[in-house]
């Protein structure tokens, strides 16, 4: 099995919610929210005088990158959150009734040639919870160029 390094993140778009009622369905702590409504502002927090037309909400699942090995692997991270989620199914079905979205973020860091597969079970999962999967694929490592940096 060729090595990757990958983080997993679970995001949640909707037209009006406000982010704290999504924190308490998942019990995930957010690091990054906004509703729908407020000001946008750019990276040193002045106002640009328009509004966010939407909600948002996304947690990272993971600290920080992880090195696939034999135990660690996207696949398993993407199957044990989706476990987690289908005690929030309910939330799902009526966040995706209300025009929102949930989605599973996998980035992946290659280091070589490697095929990540879900198994069928898990894909049938998300469709019944209604998430969707969306892949970053980069081209280099986080933690190499991290190491690279500090050199």
């Amino acid at each position: 099995m060729s090595q990757y390094e990958f983080t997993v993140s679970l995001r949640i778009r909707h037209p009006m919610i406000d982010p704290r009622a999504i924190t308490e369905l998942p019990r995930i702590q957010p690091q990054h929210t906004r509703r729908a409504g407020q000001p946008r502002c750019d990276a040193a927090g002045a106002e640009l005088g328009c509004a966010h037309h939407n909600s948002y909400w996304m947690s990272r699942l993971m600290a920080e990158p992880q090195l696939s090995r034999s135990n660690v692997s996207v696949e398993r991270v993407i199957s044990q959150t989706l476990s987690h989620m289908r005690r929030v199914q309910p939330f799902l079905e009526r966040l995706n009734d209300e025009g929102g979205i949930a989605e599973l973020l996998a980035s992946l860091y290659a280091r070589d040639v490697f095929r990540p597969e879900l198994p069928p079970d898990a894909l049938a999962l998300l469709g019944r919870l209604l998430l969707a999967v969306a892949r970053d694929v980069h081209p280099h490592s986080p933690i190499n160029a991290t190491a690279s940096r500090a050199n």
